[in-house]
């Protein structure tokens, strides 16, 4: 089983046909699920529509989008709606079977509200504010991918998820890969990105055990943090590797599995 997380970035230059052609190679011989990102997608719609998006930044230095009611629902609108069943109709296009599916339907990712944010304002200084509508995954329906599975779909996620009092939740679609793949227990997740893979001082770092995963996270940048705390998640719940490569090169699921042009997070 694995898991491939398909970033916005390269959603937005369109899947290269070498990453179909390994997408149908992978599906011969085991399980995979899609989970997909577009956060730049849905911060252009929304801006679109006259909704100003905000973001904002954790004391750890992640920066999120802060998502009140109006806003999650323009999110589930483009996550679920548009970019999910503008990969399913790619992907049914070319002979693969696709079903795509938010968080939401089946209670597929149920999650808890965050009903406060501790946040850095303009000054730097720590402030808590109200959750709005972003939540943590605490449970991941592993029946119903089963099932779709055994049935032989290939399931594509949008990184929407159904909350406690059933309200739409933003969650990270990285962090979604990761619950995802940790509940199947996956053999490996690959995030598929803009770059080769985790740079430090300018160099491709090639391999990362947890421990020095978890030790330089505070080197990475903006975006790249986010897939290696995803990395650590993952690996914790029992995948054995997370692999960050690029996704426009030519038949990236190949080379990120025998480790070619990537970096790679494992236990030891």
């Amino acid at each position: 089983m694995m898991v491939l997380k398909i970033g916005g970035s390269i959603l937005k230059k369109g899947l290269n046909p070498t990453l179909i052609i390994d997408i149908k190679k992978t599906l011969e011989t085991r399980g995979l699920i899609i989970v997909h990102g577009g956060g730049d997608e849905v911060t252009k719609i929304a801006e679109n529509l006259g909704k100003q998006q905000k973001f904002i930044f954790s004391p750890g230095g992640i920066r999120s989008r802060y998502t009140d009611e109006e806003t999650v629902k323009i999110y589930t609108m483009v996550m679920a709606g548009k970019i999910n069943k503008e990969i399913v109709a790619l992907l049914l296009s070319k002979g693969i079977p696709a079903i795509g599916l938010s968080g939401i339907d089946a209670t597929l990712l149920r999650a808890k509200r965050k009903k406060r944010l501790v946040i850095l304002d303009e000054r730097g200084r720590r402030r808590i504010i109200e959750g709005g509508f972003t939540g943590k995954i605490d449970q991941v329906n592993v029946d119903i991918i089963k099932l779709l599975i055994n049935n032989g779909y290939l399931l594509v996620v949008s990184s929407v998820a159904i909350g406690e009092e059933y309200e739409f939740l933003n969650v990270d679609s990285d962090r979604t890969a990761a619950q995802i793949a940790g509940a199947l227990n996956a053999e490996k997740i690959i995030f598929l990105t803009d770059v080769q893979g985790v740079f430090i001082d300018g160099k491709l770092v090639r391999r990362f055990s947890l421990l020095d995963a978890k030790r330089l996270l505070p080197k990475m940048g903006p975006g790249m943090d986010k897939k290696v705390m995803a990395s650590i998640e993952a690996i914790k719940m029992g995948v054995n590797e997370a692999i960050i490569t690029l996704g426009s090169m030519e038949n990236p699921i190949t080379k990120a599995t025998s480790h070619q042009i990537s970096t790679v997070i494992s236990r030891e």
